[in-house]
């Protein structure tokens, strides 16, 4: 009998030992009577998204994460898009080339000037902002991009698009060539042109004979930016003599591949720029260049691209403003790759054009 109770203590205290070590020496949790232990999860903070997950509940109670996650889902589903955000996939011709629905468009190979495709190219049209592209070429060409730039009165006087530079002002000029190539506002043109002949009236002369020099014969410039002005115009194939130019001087190609770009104004503020060039951010073989829009000119867009042994030019002019994007990418998707170095037909690799632009 001694024996027994022996063994039955020593029963007992075998479990208690088990149970004792058997606990969570981090966290203690008291749990409600009836649920079954379990692992523990620490609490975290909440955040906007568990709150409009919580008002997307149809009921107070909620039946389970996943039905709650759903709900909220289908409450904050983005809007469908618009047609103007969602252009209609491309269409192409038997030989493969890509339709568009731009007034006027060039392909052309940047390095030989080799015409690969053209609509409408010699057509006498508003340029918008895409003529800033022989503005910086020239600011380029000048040098000296490290000397200092007093912004003047008349240099603001520009809109829409601005960059709110203020008289007094004193910037290095390779900065304000950084902010017109990727963000493209009119009191920069203003201010470079001024800086540069002494002012806009004499900086259209030089922009004028610089693309003469060049080969675009067909076109008169009246300003730095593209605002429409009366007996200011150009083409398809005049901007894509100019962009070949732009695109074979290095500290343009520098900045037009940039997707943003951090200002900072003279009082120490800064500012993030987004490139307004959306094929840049969408097709990774994209490498600039300029965009432009007027109510004149509609959407306007000069666009380059690379691959090994192939640069290619892209001018679109006088489109919608979705079709812009999707033509844009079309075309220089099929321009890389619609010959082989030898000139033999070879299939376009079109996967980014052929996506819808988000």
């Amino acid at each position: 009998m001694k024996l027994w109770r022996n063994r039955v203590l020593l029963l007992c205290a075998l479990t208690f030992a088990l149970t004792a070590s058997g606990q969570d020496t981090e966290d203690e949790v008291v749990r409600p009577s009836g649920i079954t232990p379990g692992p523990v999860r620490k609490a975290r903070p909440v955040t906007a998204k568990d709150k409009e997950d919580v008002d997307a509940a149809s009921s107070p109670v909620q039946k389970s994460t996943k039905s709650t996650r759903a709900r909220s889902h289908r409450k904050h589903a983005k809007p469908k898009e618009t047609p103007e955000s969602t252009p209609a996939p491309t269409e192409y011709t038997p030989n493969g080339i890509p339709k568009t629905g731009a007034a006027s468009v060039i392909v052309v190979d940047a390095n030989n000037g080799q015409i690969l495709y053209e609509k409408n190219a010699d057509e006498v049209r508003a340029a918008a902002s895409t003529q800033k592209l022989l503005t910086a070429l020239i600011i380029a060409e000048h040098g000296f991009l490290d000397q200092p730039v007093v912004v003047q009165t008349i240099d603001t006087m520009a809109e829409p698009v601005k960059l709110n530079i203020k008289p007094g002002e004193t910037y290095q000029r390779i900065d304000l060539l950084r902010a017109l190539l990727v963000k493209s506002p009119n009191d920069v043109a203003r201010c470079l042109a001024r800086d540069n002949a002494g002012s806009v009236e004499a900086f259209a002369e030089v922009m004028n004979r610089r693309a003469r020099e060049l080969g675009a014969t067909h076109s008169h410039f009246v300003n730095p930016n593209g605002l429409p002005v009366p007996d200011q115009y150009s083409s398809a194939r005049d901007l894509s003599v100019i962009a070949r130019a732009a695109y074979a001087n290095p500290t343009i190609r520098s900045i037009v591949c940039l997707p943003q770009l951090i200002f900072r104004y003279a009082n120490g503020r800064t500012r993030e720029l987004e490139n307004t060039n959306k094929v840049l951010r969408r097709l990774p073989y994209c490498n600039g260049m300029k965009t432009g829009y007027t109510e004149a000119a509609g959407h306007c867009l000069i666009c380059s691209g690379a691959r090994p042994g192939r640069d290619i030019i892209v001018v679109v002019l006088g489109d919608s403003k979705a079709g812009v994007w999707r033509d844009a990418s079309a075309l220089l998707s099929w321009g890389l790759w619609s010959l082989t170095s030898n000139g033999s037909p070879s299939r376009p690799a079109l996967t980014g054009a052929a996506q819808p632009m988000r």
